[in-house]
């Protein structure tokens, strides 16, 4: 199995580590069933991130055809005026560097990994953005940071106000250190309880809130 996660210029570094170290220690557990690399739609490329001279190197391009799941990450930056993109200071706000991340190949590659059968799409905070402004997830149920839940109903999403929420092919995670409870459930979800486990105790950290589905009943009174 074989994880991708995307770079793009102003990806947000916590967002891409955290779940490259749960993912990259969970293949270690699995011996090698789950392999990670750091992709770009270019191909192989130093990528800068958003915070400050911060880059990570891109050693492959994202691939819909080799892939069987691939993580989009958000942006790093002030937070802007979304209203205003050209307002002095906004020049590398999160809303601006998730635009110029629409204007490369990147939508095309997601929207031929999200028709993929047997491929799971995979978000950590605004990497959700990405894909709601593409108009590549109308009508999913999807999760970004608390920040951005309005915008992101906005774009045809059912925006759901949880920590990861998994609908089907494609599961969310909300803020940035959502990333460490999103790449546990996908452990736990496509290598099984045991690993996960193994990998939530070598990081000392206890996954946080319920997955969100949209099964069982619809709570009464809330």
């Amino acid at each position: 199995m074989l994880c991708q996660i995307v770079l793009f210029d102003g990806f947000d570094p916590l967002d891409v580590i955290a779940p490259y170290e749960v993912l990259f220690a969970g293949g270690m557990a699995a011996a090698g069933a789950l392999q990670v690399e750091l992709v770009s739609a270019e191909g192989p490329r130093e990528v800068p991130s958003g915070a400050g001279v911060l880059s990570l190197r891109a050693v492959a391009a994202l691939d819909p055809q080799r892939a069987d799941l691939v993580l989009v990450p958000g942006a790093a930056g002030p937070l802007g005026d979304p209203s205003d993109p050209d307002a002095p200071g906004n020049e590398d706000s999160i809303p601006v560097l998730l635009g110029r991340a629409l204007q490369t190949g990147l939508p095309a590659l997601l929207k031929e990994a999200l028709e993929r059968p047997g491929l799971t799409m995979t978000t950590v905070c605004g990497g959700s953005m990405i894909l709601a402004m593409a108009g590549l997830i109308d009508g999913r149920h999807a999760t970004t940071n608390h920040l951005g839940l309005d915008l992101l109903d906005a774009t045809g999403v059912v925006a759901i106000d949880a920590r990861v929420v998994d609908d089907g092919d494609l599961v969310t995670g909300a803020g940035v250190t959502s990333g460490l409870d999103l790449a546990l459930y996908l452990l736990e979800r496509e290598l099984g309880p045991r690993i996960a486990r193994a990998v939530e105790q070598l990081f000392a950290h206890e996954r946080r809130g319920t997955v969100w589905r949209a099964t069982g009943p619809v709570p009464a009174g809330f």
